[in-house]
């Protein structure tokens, strides 16, 4: 980052004064989370702001601050807004946007009950387009980064435009720690409790009584991966959870049960391996095996994707960083 230091004045229109609070926050808190992230002094009266720091930091403050200006047209901002708006672009990339006009990129939007659904940044954008044209999806990448969510989001919107007949979440029966044969009930009772983030945003799209509705109707099904074996889903939107505890033969038998009419969208994190030592992950097989296979994208998120709490982000690059140093001592 440039050494070189400047001020650039602000000007917010229209001067409300109701705006300028929600865009301020409770005690300045918005500016100063601005300030703190990208390293920058942010001074105002009324509308009217001088931002110092160092070039690109100043900038990159000048975009996010006409940006969440604009959002209080028509929300209540809050910190994970302003930290969501932040973590969108890097900085530079920002700086690309200011000075290249802020050319549109053409966005994916999923509407919701709850509202709508867009990609943050590049990534999770292209994920969402990944999904809609191609049959076979991987999203792969740390916790946070909205890899589970988001297919979530393209089964609900299939089905409500009836382009599947049914939604069917697919997880493999490992654990961390307590073991499948300690909780009651079936297989498929067992496997519930690890489908919880699948369910959660699912209840959250569609309201807890219209999907207790369809997991009735078995337009939603629940299937722990070892019962897929000798089945063909056609007309179906598949997600498979926490794909980096399969084996190569487990990812291999599901991938082949995708049928005509069907979407399949594949998660998971290859530095969270619960599998025996002696087993390699059928992710990290799959990866290498279909790398440039036609009908198949592969999505791979990184720490800056993370859109949980900055604390997540940073508890990812720090494990990412201690990782790499074990890896060369």
């Amino acid at each position: 980052m440039s050494e070189l230091q400047i001020s650039k004045e602000i000007t917010l229109l229209p001067d409300d004064n109701s705006r300028l609070a929600n865009f301020c926050g409770q005690f300045d808190a918005h500016i100063r989370q601005i300030e703190q992230r990208l390293k920058v002094e942010i001074a105002n009266r009324g509308n009217q702001f001088k931002v110092s720091g160092h070039v690109e930091a100043v900038k990159s403050a000048g975009v996010i601050i006409h940006a969440m200006f604009d959002a209080t047209n028509n929300q209540l901002l809050t910190p994970e807004h302003i930290h969501l708006a932040m973590q969108d672009s890097s900085i530079q990339q920002l700086i690309e946007t200011t000075e290249t006009d802020s050319v549109e990129v053409e966005q994916v939007s999923i509407k919701t009950k709850r509202g709508v659904i867009k990609g943050r940044g590049g990534n999770q954008q292209s994920y969402l387009k990944s999904i809609k044209t191609n049959d076979i999806n991987f999203g792969v990448g740390p916790a946070g980064t909205g890899k589970t969510y988001l297919a979530v989001a393209c089964a609900v919107d299939a089905l409500q435009a009836e382009t599947v007949r049914r939604i069917i979440l697919v997880r493999p029966a490992v654990e961390a720690g307590e073991k499948l044969g300690f909780l009651p009930g079936d297989m498929a009772q067992k496997v519930d409790p690890y489908l919880r983030p699948l369910y959660d945003a699912l209840y959250d799209m569609l309201g807890f009584e219209k999907v207790e509705k369809l997991l009735e109707k078995n337009v939603i099904e629940v299937a722990p991966l070892a019962f897929m074996r000798g089945r063909t889903l056609n007309d179906s939107f598949i997600i498979l959870d926490e794909a980096q505890n399969t084996t190569v033969e487990q990812i291999k038998m599901f991938l082949t049960r995708v049928g005509f009419g069907s979407t399949a969208v594949i998660t998971g994190d290859v530095t969270q391996i619960d599998l025996p030592s002696d087993k390699m992950s059928g992710l990290k097989h799959v990866l290498k095996v279909l790398k440039g296979v036609e009908g198949i994208s592969f999505t791979l998120f990184g720490a800056k994707d993370v859109v949980r709490h900055p604390l997540v982000q940073r508890i990812v690059i720090a494990y990412e960083r201690y990782e790499k140093q074990q890896e060369t001592s």
